[in-house]
């Protein structure tokens, strides 16, 4: 297998274990995972949605969200989402993520 074939399945397969860990993962929030990494699973998902642009196959905001999720968004966020503390707000306010 030639070394560029190698490395896309190497990286495709990283993807879909951080994909699945997050997955296994709802009980870590999203503004956790900005505070502490500077992305989420929103960014994921935007990720997602600008490689299938560049790669000449667009997928829409919500099914790259659906794929990063493993379900709908909506049904995520009622399923998972926590309202933000304050603390957590202020700190996110403060990191300023410039994406």
């Amino acid at each position: 297998m030639d070394e560029d074939r190698r490395t896309l399945e190497l990286e495709a397969a990283v993807f879909r274990r951080l994909r699945d860990h997050l997955r296994a993962r709802p009980d870590v929030q999203n503004i956790d995972l900005m505070n502490l990494a500077g992305f989420c699973r929103n960014c994921l998902s935007n990720w997602y949605a600008d490689a299938s642009l560049a790669a000449g196959e667009p997928l829409d905001k919500a099914r790259a969200r659906e794929i990063v999720y493993g379900m709908p968004y909506e049904e995520w966020r009622e399923k998972h989402q926590r309202e933000a503390s304050a603390e957590q707000q202020a700190a996110f306010s403060a990191a300023k993520p410039d994406h």
